[in-house]
């Protein structure tokens, strides 16, 4: 690979240039719409929300990490760095390709009940879609030979997508192996590859609905790979493992040495006075840069087929990493270790060109990571729930001190809601807010912070869909270091109002977001 100047990488991705303003809605919290049973998919509910997203004078549609969920339901503990998770098919888009009755879009009063109460189901939504796709696989397998040019397209995913697709087959079936309740076809690699073959044209159909209309998808891409994922059983050898294919170290981060209650509001109190153990192996990097870095150029393409652009999760991984010994019984028994990012950063650079990426880096911008960040053209983020609470870290949040080259988030998955913190708070946290934002915001907290996300320097605002419909604690996304109740909220079907959205573009365009 031609080395490259650092003026040459530090070139900014074009869509990054834009003052724009978006919305953080993973496609799970669609609502049910179409015989999307449980959870919300990639069809006509997608398709809708775009058109809203576009009504509103956004330009940018922001999702979660949309690999095979694992552990607790997770899209960061996913299954695959490359596939995608198969509840998210439409089964109204699969009736109406022809591999489904349109008879398979209904469901049950109780179902449509159920879907509109507020809170995604997952384990109603397995039930209700196995049956469907397992009898679309079917139609598949005996009229492939006559589908034409469906069948030539089925190929040509094969060839396209050939270096992840058959080892995820062979991992999802074998899977399936060990699970009693799952039919047979569960079990048959083609099965699996079917249902990637649907997911990435409903994906494609869905990016060019959106794309139409001017918007455009922001992806997410977890630095780690869970341990029981398909790309650790497939390529042990570019992970720390020992002979049995147990991680040697685990990621995580310390506990901090001096825990902050207002902090532990925003993260949750588990995350940030315990520390976290996520479990994850380590990259045996040696054996990266061996392969000249091919599995994470892979990955990064395999990701920008489906997103215009995409979050670094944990970017200042690029820098050092956490490491605990997988026995240790503290997670202070680990250490700092650095990492090639920029070794890595380069070789993308260098294949893809200036590199559409977002960093996460709250709470990790020190002058390494910043400057990793900067070589690269990339931009970093700024939460304004971390903005009032009277230090000088959480004064670089305030959205006067915020640079042209980042986003700005009211809160994130993460966070509880922008109503949830406020309730949260401390009086002298909510004044400092309340003064800085105007007297509105003590009643219309969320209302006020999306404004100040707005009327920032910021490039790009994007704020989370159940802080621009004012909810409270109960439709928070995530609580850190706690595995169960999460990734479940889910909006109802009238809340996408075109009341709602006429007021957002107002704000877009006073605050000159709308292009």
């Amino acid at each position: 690979m031609k080395s490259m100047s650092v003026s040459e990488m530090s070139r900014r991705h074009p869509l990054l240039a834009d003052r724009t303003a978006g919305v953080l809605l993973h496609p799970t919290s669609l609502p049910a719409i179409d015989g999307a049973v449980g959870i919300g998919d990639l069809g006509p509910t997608a398709r809708q929300f775009t058109e809203w997203v576009a009504a509103a004078g956004l330009q940018r549609w922001q999702v979660l990490p949309i690999g095979p969920v694992g552990d607790g339901d997770s899209p960061y503990s996913a299954l695959s760095s490359f596939a995608i998770e198969p509840m998210l098919v439409s089964i109204a888009d699969l009736a109406e390709d022809g591999y489904l009755p349109d008879s398979a879009v209904q469901c049950s009063g109780e179902d449509e009940k159920a879907d509109n109460r507020g809170r995604a189901g997952w384990r109603r939504a397995r039930k209700w879609k196995r049956p469907r796709l397992e009898s679309a696989f079917k139609t598949f397998c005996t009229r492939r030979g006559t589908l034409g040019i469906r069948g030539r397209n089925y190929v040509d995913f094969e060839v396209r997508q050939a270096g992840w697709l058959r080892a995820w087959c062979r991992y999802a079936a074998g899977q399936a192996q060990t699970m009693r309740a799952c039919a047979e076809c569960e079990r048959d690699p083609n099965y699996h590859a079917f249902l990637q073959f649907i997911l990435d044209r409903q994906w494609g159909r869905l990016r060019r609905h959106a794309s139409e209309r001017g918007v455009h998808l922001i992806g997410d891409i977890p630095i780690f790979c869970a341990p029981d994922s398909a790309d650790v059983e497939s390529r042990p050898e570019l992970f720390r493992l020992d002979r049995a294919g147990r991680p040697t170290m685990l990621t995580g981060v310390p506990p901090p040495s001096e825990p902050d209650e207002e902090m532990s509001k925003v993260w949750g109190a588990t995350a940030v006075e315990e520390g976290q153990l996520w479990g994850h192996p380590h990259y045996k990097w040696a054996a990266h840069r061996k392969e000249g870095w091919a599995w994470w150029q892979d990955r990064v393409r395999t990701t920008l087929e489906r997103f215009d652009l995409a979050r670094i999760d944990h970017f200042v991984g690029f820098h050092n990493l956490y490491e605990i010994p997988r026995n240790a019984t503290d997670l202070r028994a680990g250490h700092w270790r650095r990492t090639p990012g920029a070794e890595l950063l380069a070789s993308l650079t260098g294949v893809i060109g200036p590199l559409p990426f977002i960093a996460e880096d709250l709470g990790d911008r020190v002058e390494p990571v910043n400057r990793l960040r900067d070589q690269f053209g990339i931009i970093g983020m700024r939460s304004l729930q971390l903005a009032f609470f009277g230090t000088p870290s959480a004064d670089a949040e305030l959205p006067h001190n915020h640079p042209r080259e980042c986003v700005v988030y009211p809160g994130g998955h993460d966070n509880d809601t922008v109503v949830g913190w406020y309730r949260s708070i401390k009086a002298q946290t909510r004044r400092r807010f309340i003064d800085y934002a105007g007297p509105s915001a003590a009643s219309d907290p969320a209302g006020a912070m999306i404004r100040l996300a707005f009327t920032s320097p910021a490039g790009t605002a994007i704020v989370q869909m159940q802080d621009l419909l004012r909810l409270g604690k109960g439709a928070r996304m995530n609580h850190p270091g706690d595995p169960k109740g999460n990734w479940c909220w889910r909006m109802r079907r009238d809340d996408t109002t075109s009341k709602l959205a006429k007021s957002i573009k107002t704000l877009a365009a006073s605050s000159e977001r709308v292009v």
